[in-house]
């Protein structure tokens, strides 16, 4: 792969990064709607014309291979926002500094991601039989995430939130949309720091799903990491718009469970029968859409109020 294709796509994503933070999010501000429906029209429309310039210059399968990926990575993602409404809510994380934690985690993930993606195809590469281990680990997330009730998290006994209380002292308040403060003549760490650190965690936990996830589409690196970076630009704005709605869709889970279950399967068989690329496509976009659906037919039954 051309070096100058990595520097080039880096650099239109740093740039990007740079925009948002430094002109349309200078200053700190409560992220509306139809604000956060904007950028992710946006990002959405990047990755679109990003999958064409990819279909042109590398070649149809390559097109195809990107959209999967995109698509498997962008409804991984979505899992995400649960949990970032939970951090959220447990710290009691005012909604003028949220967009900044999450522009930070998205950083961070990037690199992890990346490190992830090297380290995952160099396995493939050098030890063919790693994707059967892959494969193997996707099929039993997938019907653990399908048949395992779901539990609430305990983050007041998270072992990353113990680990930092060990290691920092950190205030009980948030003072303004600082990670840090000095008192005393030492740095102490705020909420918004120990916040920063859980939305990092949490989304290296769901990278160990997503990215094995996506090397069932391709082992191609470039794609891999393409994909997976636009799908993660995303999720910032993909948060703010659907964080009031998360909860709607329900049988959303189911659907990306049957996802994993598919990729994990369509690793399995990679010697015997190579499931194509438009089939795997068509297969994903149908489990997804079939889950957003029944939500919306078939919504979740409240207890009613005592």
């Amino acid at each position: 792969m051309e070096i100058w294709a990595w520097v080039g796509f880096n650099v239109f994503i740093l740039s990007m990064l740079a925009l948002d933070l430094g002109v349309f999010h200078r200053k700190a501000h409560v992220v509306g709607v139809r604000e956060a429906l904007s950028w992710s029209g946006v990002w959405i429309a990047l990755a679109l014309i990003f999958n064409v310039i990819v279909y042109f210059w590398r070649g149809p399968e390559a097109g195809m291979q990107f959209l999967s990926g995109y698509l498997i990575e962008k409804s991984l993602s979505v899992d995400n926002i649960f949990v970032f409404l939970l951090i959220f809510s447990f710290f009691g994380v005012p909604a003028l500094y949220q967009h900044k934690i999450l522009f930070w985690g998205v950083l961070g993930a990037l690199v992890m991601r990346a490190i992830l993606i090297v380290l995952g195809a160099a396995l493939i590469t050098r030890f063919h039989w790693i994707i059967y281990v892959f494969g193997g680990f996707l099929v039993l997330t997938g019907l653990k995430m399908a048949f395992q009730k779901q539990q609430a998290m305990d983050l007041a006994n998270h072992p990353m939130l113990r680990l930092l209380r060990k290691i920092m002292p950190i205030t009980d308040h948030y003072h303004g949309d600082s990670f840090f403060l000095k008192q005393g003549g030492r740095w102490i760490a705020t909420p918004m720091f120990v916040v920063l650190v859980l939305v990092e965690f949490s989304d290296l936990v769901f990278a160990v799903d997503s990215i094995p996830a996506i090397f069932a589409i391709t082992t191609d690196p470039f794609i891999v990491y393409t994909s997976n970076v636009f799908a993660i630009l995303g999720l910032r704005s993909l948060y703010f718009a659907l964080a009031g709605v998360a909860e709607k869709f329900h049988y959303l889970k189911l659907g990306l469970a049957g996802v994993l279950v598919f990729v994990g399967t369509k690793m399995l068989i990679l010697d015997i029968y190579k499931i194509p690329v438009p089939v795997s496509l068509g297969v994903i976009a149908a489990i997804i859409t079939t889950s957003a659906v029944a939500s919306l037919v078939w919504p979740k039954k409240t207890s009613p109020a005592s």
